[in-house]
C-alpha cells in the first residue's frame, strides 16, 4: 500500500478516537476525523452528525454513530448534489460505498446496532442519559473501546474513499 494513503488512513483514526476519547459523539468523531484527514469538510456537515450519538440521541437504538460518521463522509465526498437530485443514478456511489462500510463494520463487529455493540463487549446496554449509568460506562472501558471502534471505523471509510478516489482517476484517463 502507498504510505501515504497509509498514512492517511492512520491520521483518520487517530484523530477519530482522540475526539471520542476528548469529546464524544462517535458520529462526530468519526466524521471529524474522515473529513480532517482528507483535508475537507465543513462546519454545517460536521453539525449535522451530532444527533446520531449512541445510535440516535443516546438511546443506543439504532446503529453505531460511528458508522453514521462514516455513511455520512463518503456521502459528504460522493454524494448526489441537490441539482442532480432528479436524477437518481447520481447517488449510487455513496449508496454503494455506505453498503460496503456497513458490511464491514458487521463483519467486524457482528452487529451494527449500538445497543447490540454494548450488550456484546460488557454484557449490558448503558443508559448513558443516567449519570449513574454513565459513570458505570466509563467505569466499564466504553470510552476506551468506543473510540478504538470510532478509530477504525474512520481508518476504514478512509481506505474506502481511497479506493473509490484511485477507480474514479483511472476512469478519468481512459
Amino acid at each position: 500500500m502507498d504510505k501515504a494513503k497509509q498514512d492517511v488512513q492512520e491520521k483518520a483514526f487517530a484523530l477519530a478516537k482522540k475526539y471520542e476519547m476528548e469529546n464524544g459523539d462517535c458520529a462526530q468523531c468519526v466524521l471529524a476525523g474522515v473529513l480532517e484527514a482528507l483535508d475537507t469538510g465543513n462546519d454545517d456537515v460536521f453539525r449535522a452528525a451530532t444527533g446520531f450519538a449512541d445510535g440516535v440521541g443516546l438511546t443506543g437504538d439504532g446503529h453505531c454513530g460511528a458508522l453514521s460518521g462514516g455513511v455520512m463522509a463518503i456521502s459528504y465526498i460522493f454524494g448526489r448534489k441537490r441539482e442532480e437530485f432528479s436524477r437518481r443514478g447520481k447517488m449510487m456511489k455513496a449508496v454503494l460505498l455506505s453498503r460496503q462500510l456497513q458490511e464491514l463494520f458487521t463483519q467486524k463487529y457482528s452487529t451494527c446496532r449500538c445497543h447490540d455493540l454494548q450488550v456484546k463487549f460488557y454484557g449490558k446496554f448503558f443508559n448513558l442519559m443516567d449519570p449513574a449509568e454513565m459513570e458505570a460506562a466509563v467505569k466499564a472501558g466504553v470510552m476506551e473501546t468506543c473510540s478504538t471502534l470510532a478509530g477504525d471505523i474512520a481508518k476504514i471509510t478512509v481506505q474506502l474513499i481511497q479506493e473509490q478516489q484511485e477507480r474514479d482517476a483511472a476512469k478519468a484517463q481512459k
